[in-house]
């Protein structure tokens, strides 16, 4: 897309649901969501089934998931009506690493971590953005410190594509009151001190005062993020 300033500002002034209409609207095909289930993702979900919206939904499954989260797809497949395409990692990918690093090398280091996230989650979404124009995600400026100076649309040069936050400028206080008015089903973690859900041997209950992304990766101490929203990896 040739002007995505233009497109950031015309997001800049709608709703949430608005934007996900712009964007159905603005690009007629290749428009993708990619859905990792948390209440973000969920809210985006609920909002694209209301609308009837022609987007594409996916969701990365990098086989360690938490039992809460594969039935949180269950019920958002049969309350939507949507499907819900997963993407795997290679599985020769997974077997030489489990071969040379045994099943719990993240622990050890930022290295080993960082190869695992891109394994089972970064490889396999470059496949899923493989033909997509529009890439949608559930990202909120408050999530992260790294998150903070995103714009709702930008030019993703390395995958070829625009990148879409139409959630963005959401409070938490302003999606859990979402969540709630609209009755959308969520993932059962939360209510166990779970605010941001991935893989099961990575993700901990937060204790009260922690940054909401502190249970995500707890024993690094640096930048914590798994590698889907940074530049493209080959």
């Amino acid at each position: 897309m040739n002007n995505v300033t233009a497109f950031n500002s015309a997001l800049a002034g709608l709703s949430a649901a608005e934007r996900l209409a712009l964007i159905a609207t603005q690009f007629r095909e290749g428009v993708v969501f990619s859905t990792s289930l948390g209440q973000e993702d969920q809210v985006i979900t609920h909002m694209i089934a209301r609308q009837h919206l022609p987007i594409q939904i996916f969701t990365l499954d990098t086989g360690r998931l938490f039992q809460e989260t594969y039935d949180l797809l269950d019920r958002t497949i049969a309350r939507y009506k949507l499907p819900i395409k997963a993407y795997f990692p290679n599985t020769a990918q997974v077997e030489k690493l489990l071969l040379e690093k045994g099943p719990n090398s993240f622990y050890e280091s930022v290295e080993n971590r960082k190869e695992c996230c891109f394994i089972r989650k970064v490889e396999p979404l470059n496949r899923a953005l493989k033909e997509a124009r529009v890439w949608i995600t559930g990202l909120r400026a408050e999530q992260s410190e790294n998150r903070h100076a995103l714009p709702f649309a930008e030019w993703d040069e390395s995958r070829q594509l625009v990148k879409v936050n139409p959630l963005l400028d959401w409070t938490y206080e302003q999606m859990i009151s979402y969540i709630d008015q609209e009755n959308i089903p969520y993932n059962a973690l939360h209510n166990k001190g779970f605010p941001s859900i991935g893989c099961a041997p990575c993700t901990r209950a937060i204790e009260p005062g922690e940054d909401i992304r502190a249970g995500r990766w707890w024993w690094e101490q640096s930048k914590k993020e798994c590698g889907l929203h940074q530049e493209k990896a080959h």
